[in-house]
């Protein structure tokens, strides 16, 4: 079972781990699993005439970096776009690449470097002692 590390400001925790996902696909598909089985042991519960799933997502965060090249292949700027979908981070990484306008003001063209990408889910789980 993971360490988590518990945060003294709120009831929540944090856990750092040794080894980066590869990609979003892996990524996404330990989120997905974590949902769909609820290993953690979550509760469904009832707030405000709504019932909640045991394990629900609250936010989700993508960052994909870039870097700008010009002809020679020599770096001449970076910069990062952040998404709040799957989806989004797909579709907005062929965005840039293709984006002229910014390939314009840049000098150079965009490239993708997928290894220095982000990827942050916070999730919410019902403890079956009724806390969050």
């Amino acid at each position: 079972m993971a360490q988590f590390k518990q945060r003294n400001t709120e009831k929540s925790a944090i856990h750092a781990l040794r080894h980066p996902f590869p990609d979003i696909v892996a990524f996404d598909t330990v989120v997905r699993s974590l949902i769909l089985k609820n290993p953690l042991g979550c509760t469904s519960y009832m707030s405000a005439k709504k019932n909640h799933p045991p394990l629900e997502t609250v936010r989700e965060m993508f960052t994909a970096k870039f870097v700008y090249e010009n002809a020679k292949g020599k770096r001449i700027g970076s910069g990062s776009e952040i998404y709040n979908t799957v989806d989004g981070y797909h579709t907005g990484i062929a965005a840039v690449i293709s984006n002229m306008a910014n390939i314009a003001s840049h000098g150079g063209k965009a490239k993708h470097v997928p290894g220095a990408d982000l990827f942050s889910v916070t999730l919410k789980c019902h403890d079956p002692k009724g806390e969050l």
